[in-house]
């Protein structure tokens, strides 16, 4: 690390200037020095606030690192298929975040220590000695004084999470608030603070999450404490520090932001019920809240610099989010500033599903999405088919009041279905975003367990409500979706007539590790979690009319999911089933043409069966 003089600042002896190079002479002397590790690259930097001490972060690759999934393309402009760079899958090999600091005064490095509280592993064997717990660190954020520094520290098996103070000198760290969770410990999500938020490394835990407050001595951060996501505060300096929490209830807050005078918080909860989003704001010492957004739907709010006009991104179901702007006052009038959508679009006679629940067989209620023909004027089929929609992870939500900027073709391609005269139920399945730390991990060494039992369940209360003829039932959905109806397909199979798995995952043993390994553990040790949630061991179940859709260079679930799962079918001589394969599209679509043939393909399979 280097000193660079502003320019045209004097430099010192000989009276050079600032930069350096042919015109600028010699570059500066470094202050200090770190050398990383042959397999270490320092990936982000903090200076301290009183530029004493330089916080690394450090990625130590393994010894022997994973091998990567190349990805095939085939329609390239040389002619000759090309290799696209994939990523390890789950159980291989993975970098660990490290945490160095630099002390530029005396040119020596510590090395961050979580020994003390994070314990050791469990010996590999019997006579072996115990080896430190392996833990990532996150770059510490510094209160405004520089007297305080606080980093988040995640276990690697993903069930501990520590708030901690750094004697910079030492590395020696100390903690200060300890978060264990039996299952899996919930991302921290990042807190914004007066200017804008940072951009951190994915899948570290605890990044950007901590905030100061103004008096240097308490935090303000976002956890899931009591079973949901809510703001507390912790002072640091306290005796024996514990959280305070600021906002509490069988809901959670989605988003957050300190106020300029550091004395409120900005925030956006589920409060009213989980498919809403409204906006709040509350004091950091506690005290009730007070709602600012009164319209129902999703509400999206940015504060002005002056904290006196907020811009809301404000959606409901029917309508894709618009611009409004409104003072900074509860209940206050807002003016919509911008159209985005077409005369042709406004002019469609749009329904506006019903928000339902529906009890699943443990006797918890599924929050769901209902479409029937009547809500669009139309009728019922004769036949009383039905459709379940399953909307995909990395911890969704599709039973909202608002418009769905993940599921809005779904959410039309749903409509367009009941106008031809199928009711079509859109579940909010165990593990969906929005209900809680015990319906978040619902899953925990099972996906397709709790979950499936909640689609099927729905399938149940169409037929028992909505009068749906239980033989014609249908079921699709992309990604974790897919994987679902594949579930379905071939564990519930006379449940389901058809099927549609879009993108689908059929063997988590292919997965990547930042996702599956909190969920399932790690195939090493268990490998029973993956064979009870892998639809390839189950696919002798098959019935029904089972349509596959992947692109062939998808880089998140890798086609080749699809092509182990065909050649099983095969074996297995079962004929009810196809493939679409997209030669130039990765797991999110992009080209219209792809878009259209899927779900034409869809419609096809449901009037042929269904109907």
């Amino acid at each position: 690390l280097t000193d660079i003089p502003e320019p045209g600042a004097r430099a010192g002896a000989g009276g050079q200037r600032g930069g350096f190079g042919a015109a600028g002479g010699e570059p500066p002397a470094p202050i200090a020095r770190f050398e990383p590790g042959p397999r270490q690259s320092v990936v982000d930097l903090r200076l301290s606030p009183d530029e004493r001490y330089v916080y690394m972060s450090v990625v130590e690759r393994p010894e022997i690192p994973a091998r990567d999934q190349g990805v095939p393309n085939y329609v390239t402009e040389s002619a000759y298929p090309e290799m696209i760079n994939g990523r390890p899958d789950v159980g291989d090999s993975q970098p660990i975040r490290l945490l160095a600091i630099l002390d530029l005064k005396s040119d020596k490095t510590a090395w961050a220590d979580g020994s003390a509280f994070a314990g050791t592993e469990k010996p590999a064997a019997a006579g072996e000695a115990p080896a430190p717990r392996q833990v990532d660190w996150t770059l510490p954020e510094c209160s405004d004084d520089g007297s305080r520094c606080l980093a988040a520290v995640r276990s690697r098996d993903y069930h501990d999470r520590w708030l901690v103070t750094i004697d910079p000198a030492t590395g020696k760290a100390t903690s200060l608030d300890d978060l264990h969770d039996d299952a899996w410990i919930r991302e921290m999500p990042v807190f914004t603070a007066t200017g804008g938020g940072r951009e951190f490394w994915y899948g570290v835990f605890g990044g950007g999450g901590i905030t100061w407050l103004p008096d240097n001595k308490r935090v303000i951060y976002l956890a899931e404490r009591d079973g949901w996501l809510h703001l507390y505060t912790l002072d640091v300096t306290a005796a024996h520090p514990a959280p305070k929490a600021i906002t509490s209830g069988h809901w959670e807050v989605t988003s957050a932001r300190l106020s300029n005078d550091g004395t409120r918080v900005f925030y956006t909860s589920n409060e009213v019920r989980p498919g809403e989003r409204q906006f709040y704001t509350i004091p950091v010492d506690g005290g009730p809240a007070t709602r600012i957004t009164t319209t129902t739907g999703g509400h999206d709010v940015t504060v002005s610099p002056d904290e006196k006009t907020l811009v809301d991104l404000y959606s409901i179901i029917t309508r894709p989010p618009e611009v409004y702007v409104m003072p900074f006052a509860a209940g206050a009038k807002e003016t919509r500033v911008t159209t985005t959508t077409t005369a042709r679009f406004l002019a469609f006679k749009w329904m506006t599903p019903k928000i339902i629940t529906y009890k699943a067989r443990d006797g918890q209620l599924v929050y769901a999405r209902l479409y029937t023909p009547e809500m669009i004027g139309a009728r019922r089929d004769p036949r009383h088919p039905g459709v379940l929609f399953i909307h995909g992870a990395g911890y969704l939500q599709f039973a909202l009041d608002y418009w769905s900027e993940t599921y809005y073709r779904e959410n039309m391609f749903n409509q367009m279905l009941a106008s031809k005269g199928y009711v079509v139920l859109a579940p909010d399945y165990r593990a969906s975003s929005g209900y809680g730390r015990d319906w978040r991990t619902g899953i925990y060494h099972h996906m397709g367990g709790k979950d499936l039992d909640d689609v099927v369940d729905g399938a149940k209360f169409l037929a028992a409500t909505e009068k749906v003829d239980p033989k014609r039932i249908g079921i699709y959905g992309g990604s974790y979706g897919g994987f679902m109806t594949l579930m379905a397909m071939f564990t519930a199979p006379d449940v389901f007539a058809a099927g549609a798995a879009l993108r689908p995952v059929s063997d988590w043993l292919h997965y990547n590790n930042g996702y599956t390994a909190p969920i399932l553990g790690l195939p090493q040790t268990d490998l029973d979690a993956y064979t009870r949630s892998s639809p390839i061991y189950f696919a002798e179940g098959l019935k029904g009319q089972l349509l596959i859709c992947h692109g062939i260079v998808d880089t998140n679930v890798f086609y080749q999911d699809t092509v182990r799962l065909m050649q099983r079918l095969i074996e297995l001589r079962k004929e009810t089933w196809s493939v679409a394969p997209y030669p130039v599209e990765n797991h999110g679509f992009t080209e219209e043409t792809s878009w259209a043939d899927e779900y034409k393909r869809i419609d096809r399979l449901f009037d042929e069966y269904l109907k």
